[in-house]
């Protein structure tokens, strides 16, 4: 491959990746339970946790009784290595109380530092890694659905 080629593949890469970042934070705030998993591999680490079924299950916890929500997603940077990836997403995540929190909210504001392994299904998350840097508000909003 030369260096034209490989240019052009990791600008398509980035853009792949970026794209796959949207759609996880849109599926987050959809509570798109099967679409969260399908952005992890089957081993992927996130969230403190090992499996997707587990990563989805603890996102589920904190999102699935809370109101809405909106990831709001910038500042990508993503470093291209043949199957390999690493992105850097600037974040900030509202979130809306319901029920007995109704009226509060929680917000946050950090970086995710994500790996991406490239698939026959694309590029998808091996781990994720929220270093959140402030917040306000209310964190108990974060409710299990």
């Amino acid at each position: 491959m030369n260096d034209r080629d490989r240019i052009d593949r990791d600008r398509n890469d980035h853009a792949l990746i970026v794209e796959r970042l949207a759609r996880l934070a849109a599926a987050l705030d959809r509570r798109d339970w099967d679409a969260i998993a399908g952005i992890f591999t089957p081993d992927a680490t996130g969230y403190r946790r090992k499996g997707r079924t587990e990563i989805v299950a603890t996102i589920r916890a904190h999102l699935g009784g809370c109101g809405p929500s909106q990831h709001l997603l910038g500042n990508h940077r993503v470093e291209i290595d043949g199957d390999r990836a690493r992105s850097l997403t600037y974040a900030r995540v509202y979130h809306q109380g319901a029920g007995a929190y109704e009226g509060r909210f929680y917000e946050c504001f950090g970086e995710y530092e994500d790996h991406w392994q490239r698939t026959s299904e694309g590029w998808m998350l091996a781990s994720r890694v929220f270093g959140m840097t402030m917040s306000t508000g209310d964190f108990g909003v974060l409710q299990p659905g």
